[in-house]
């Protein structure tokens, strides 16, 4: 009960802070870490907001006692050198420099001359390189080589691995790939919420990372664990949530783990003792109301087109056959060519996703739950 007397809000939205708040990925933590005591990395895929960070923070948090492990969050970087930046970076903050393996880790970054510097705000350090390939290679390399001659196992976990393949330098992937394949003390999990490029990766036999991991998609929590967790979470702070508001919650949410936790947030925040359905209605308005600015923006950004069909896929919730003639019909789109040509538009936007049921059947969603209730809304 320490964590709770510390957070007055349980429901986390940034961050992660403890088990404590943490629901369920008991079988996905298990299966992560069995894999890298038997010496294997793993693919984490999962569409964006389910829940894929805050579970790499619980492996982290669950490591055995002779292991370390390494997050690095590659999103922002746009070549090699800010690749080079971020892992120098996210070694020497998660490794502090008062202890005997951060004596060692800082006094050989340093060797490799970066630019040290510290954050204004927060006082984290940061690391900056100037190098040509050839250099920054070499420094990327000796930074693996001196992780791999430690006394300690080392987990890296790379985070939206997939903007390698954004990387101008050629064949990043290949390059990788053979530096980490002679690694036998440093692990990974290479993660990403971009499905089909990290599937193009890891799942595709001309890519170097070929079968080089085990694959684990991320689904969404089961319902009913999700449902008794925030049940628990309202009662330990002495306020009360019943089940059947607790499921509208979670349908309204699309279990989605990043806006479920939001809503909650919100929910609990203006709740005294007992949550009504108003009270949970009025704080999914107040979000939508808030994101409102930038789903116009949406909207502005593409065509007449694209936007019929976003409308139209987000009524759905689900569309299986976007191209049929009774879909085109229902909300009166333009030819299957030109829906086609809208679909590809809007997923390299990030505007929908398509994704496979569990029986393999292709389906496009919305990819942001608040914009697709917004558009439900007008």
């Amino acid at each position: 009960m320490d964590g709770l007397k510390k957070i007055k809000n349980p429901f986390v939205t940034v961050g992660y802070h403890s088990p404590e708040f943490f629901c369920d990925r008991k079988e996905e933590t298990n299966l992560l870490i069995e894999n890298l005591q038997n010496g294997n990395s793993t693919t984490l895929i999962s569409v964006r907001r389910i829940g894929k960070t805050g579970l790499i923070y619980h492996i982290l948090n669950h490591l055995p006692d002779d292991w370390k492990g390494i997050y690095v969050d590659i999103l922002e970087t746009e070549n090699l050198t800010q690749f080079l930046n971020i892992i120098s970076t996210s070694v020497i903050q998660e490794i502090p420099e008062k202890t005997t393996l951060g004596k060692k880790v800082w006094k050989f970054i340093k060797s490799l001359r970066p630019v040290i510097s510290f954050d204004s705000l927060t006082g984290a350090p940061q690391a900056t390189f100037e190098h040509n390939q050839n250099q920054t290679e070499h420094n990327i390399y000796a930074i693996l080589s001196f992780l791999e001659n430690q006394n300690t196992k080392i987990l890296l976990a790379l985070d939206e691995f997939q903007q390698v393949l954004n990387y101008p330098e050629k064949n990043t992937d290949a390059w990788l790939r053979s530096k980490i394949q002679q690694l036998r003390n440093v692990y990974f999990i290479f993660s990403g919420s971009r499905q089909h490029l990290m599937q193009d990766l890891f799942a595709n036999p001309s890519r170097p990372f070929y079968r080089s991991t085990h694959l684990l998609k991320l689904e969404k929590l089961n319902k009913t664990i999700y449902k008794n967790f925030i049940i628990q979470m309202f009662s330990k702070y002495n306020k009360e949530i019943n089940e059947t508001l607790t499921e509208e919650i979670l349908e309204w949410a699309d279990i989605h783990t990043f806006y479920v936790q939001q809503l909650c947030n919100k929910v609990f925040s203006a709740t005294t003792k007992k949550v009504t359905e108003d009270i949970w209605r009025n704080q999914a308005h107040y979000l939508l109301k808030e994101q409102e600015p930038i789903f116009f923006a949406y909207r502005n950004m593409i065509t007449k087109n694209q936007w019929e069909l976003l409308k139209a896929i987000a009524r759905e919730e689900k569309v299986y056959h976007p191209t049929s003639q009774y879909f085109l019909t229902k909300y009166k789109l333009s030819t299957s060519a030109s829906v086609l040509r809208s679909l590809k538009s809007l997923t390299e936007y990030e505007l929908l996703y398509y994704d496979f049921d569990k029986i393999g059947n292709k389906y496009y969603s919305v990819y942001d739950v608040y914009f697709k209730r917004w558009i439900q809304d007008k």
